[in-house]
């Protein structure tokens, strides 16, 4: 019996080499097709034909891959201003684009939540919000940790929006059904202010709201700030 000659391996077409770059190309394949959750560096290395070690060279762990990923989004956001948009109305833009860049992507909304995006998107995004806080005439300090609370908001809206849009999520009538429920005996106040309270209005609406909240709070902060720091550089 003849034994069937070998097929050499030689004759594949070379595999193009390693490089962050094209590591986050095939990370961004995935997510497009199969979805966040399917991200894992085991699946990843598959989609290379290589070994997950060979990856680590590049990137040290799946944070810094969701970290680096994020970035990669990043890229779609308009993060221009011109003046000519009131820094007010450009901050609510900028925040409602990122709620939605990440709502498409459930899974790396969730993976937003833990995780700093790292790369020059993410640098210019910071920017931005900089930029348009000091023009609402907020000092450094206090507009930096108001970046970092509006960008907290806006991930935790873009996780949550995502989780609701899944087949098994809760409805906004579970929660009211579960408000409504209340014991006016245990809960007097709750039950006084009713459901609709809770829920009511748009989510657009809403989420404006939240955000002008950050920042009139970060503006009264500033303000209240302000006399004390007189006081202390004239002592």
């Amino acid at each position: 019996m003849v034994r069937p000659e070998p097929v050499s391996r030689r004759d594949r077409p070379a595999k193009p080499p390693l490089s962050r770059a094209g590591i986050l190309d095939a990370a961004v394949a995935i997510v497009e097709n199969e979805g966040a959750d399917k991200l894992t560096m085991r699946r990843l290395a598959t989609a290379l034909d290589t070994g997950p070690a060979s990856l680590y060279v590049y990137v040290k762990n799946t944070t810094e891959l969701n970290a680096l990923l994020i970035d990669r989004y990043l890229i779609d956001l308009d993060l221009s201003w011109d003046d000519s948009e009131l820094p007010r109305a450009r901050l609510h833009r900028v925040l409602d684009d990122y709620t939605h860049l990440l709502t498409r992507q459930p899974g790396l909304a969730q993976a937003a939540l833990v995780t700093w995006p790292n790369g020059v998107h993410y640098l210019d995004l910071l920017d931005l919000l900089l930029r348009l806080l000091h023009y609402l005439e907020l000092d450094t300090t206090t507009a930096a940790r108001a970046v970092d609370l509006l960008l907290q908001h806006a991930t935790a809206s873009a996780a949550e929006r995502a989780a609701h849009s899944s087949d098994n999520a809760q409805e906004l009538s579970d929660l009211q059904s579960t408000l409504d429920a209340a014991d006016p005996d245990r809960h007097p106040t709750l039950a006084r202010a009713g459901s609709a309270v809770f829920v009511s209005g748009s989510r657009e609406e809403r989420n404006a709201w939240s955000i002008d909240v950050l920042i009139d709070g970060a503006l009264k902060h500033a303000t209240r700030r302000r006399p004390t720091e007189r006081r202390s550089h004239s002592e």
